[in-house]
């Protein structure tokens, strides 16, 4: 009798399994069938090439040019300040914290800072940003006597700062995972040939977790991707690049990086009824290629993850 109760419970807990991952699978296809057949339409050469409108508003949105470059631009910059550092502080969790006080500070503020509410941080980045000090990475406010008084605090550079902010936690602790999955022979046998401890890390434990390091990068990617609260207040979230134009050419780089622009969340925020416009069509266009850049960084990832392994891997 028990035999049958635990194949019976086997299998519902197998059939269980097998429904949650059809139903998880549904979700996932219904939203790129809906934003695909929406969105369609408007997906074109024209809509991807030419610059939005100063306005979303109406049935003529314009393009999504500069927000895509809007949205590459944030996310290179977010990901340049949050790899290496997350890269550090997973090598310290991983191998060389101990039980002590600071390591237990350290990972509760890992955990508390995953728990922050984006806009909760795009408002402390609004209120440090905007200190004079940090002109720098916006652009100066001045008084009528020429005198700085303080900071616009919303700029590409700004934004991307507070997007790595908000991505550290999420990214630490899959690069920790990647560590923590290293064979601890890899690193025995390091340690026994005479390397020491840092080149160990260096040489086989991170080579080794390549491809989860990677993935954790995507993760943190994909989020600034999606993030709109610290777009509206830290980037500005105009539809346009700011500053000195035209914004493309080298000598501007640096100016357009320390004014506004804007993303494909911007974009659709203004193009969908819940933000200016009315215009759900062209809103799911500028989804649809939000959803492709997505796969293709993701099919990327998965390239540079598997490049170089071997077939014993």
């Amino acid at each position: 009798m028990r035999f049958r109760e635990r194949r019976a419970a086997s299998a519902l807990g197998e059939a269980y399994s097998w429904v949650a991952m059809a139903m998880i699978a549904a979700v996932c296809l219904l939203i790129l069938l809906t934003v695909f057949v929406v969105g369609k339409d408007a997906f074109s050469l024209k809509f991807l090439t030419s610059e939005p409108n100063p306005s979303a508003m109406g049935a003529d949105a314009g393009g999504i040019s500069t927000p895509i470059i809007g949205t590459v631009l944030l996310t290179l910059i977010g990901i340049g300040v949050a790899f290496p550092l997350s890269l550090a502080t997973a090598i310290y969790t991983t191998y060389y914290q101990g039980r002590g006080p600071i390591g237990r500070c350290v990972n509760l503020a890992i955990d508390i800072l995953s728990g922050v509410p984006t806009i909760v941080i795009a408002l402390f980045a609004l209120a440090i940003f905007t200190n004079p000090a940090l002109a720098l990475l916006s652009t100066p406010v001045q008084n009528d006597g020429g005198a700085i008084e303080k900071a616009y605090g919303r700029s590409f550079l700004v934004a991307g700062v507070t997007m790595a902010i908000m991505i550290l936690p999420s990214v630490v602790k899959a690069m920790a995972e990647a560590l923590h999955a290293v064979p601890a022979a890899y690193l025995d046998g390091s340690l026994a040939l005479g390397a020491d401890k840092w080149r160990t890390v260096c040489k086989v434990a991170l080579p080794s977790a390549r491809r989860g390091l990677v993935t954790g990068a995507i993760l943190g990617m994909g989020r600034i991707m999606g993030d709109t609260a610290i777009v509206w207040l830290a980037l500005g979230g105009t539809l346009r690049m700011t500053g000195r134009q035209p914004w493309f050419l080298p000598s501007n780089w640096l100016d357009t990086l320390r004014n506004t622009g804007g993303t494909l969340t911007s974009y659709i925020y203004y193009a969908s009824p819940a933000g200016e416009g009315d215009n759900l069509r062209v809103a799911f266009g500028a989804s649809l290629a939000l959803i492709l850049i997505i796969i293709a960084l993701n099919a990327a990832a998965a390239f540079l993850g598997g490049a170089g392994r071997t077939e014993d891997e």
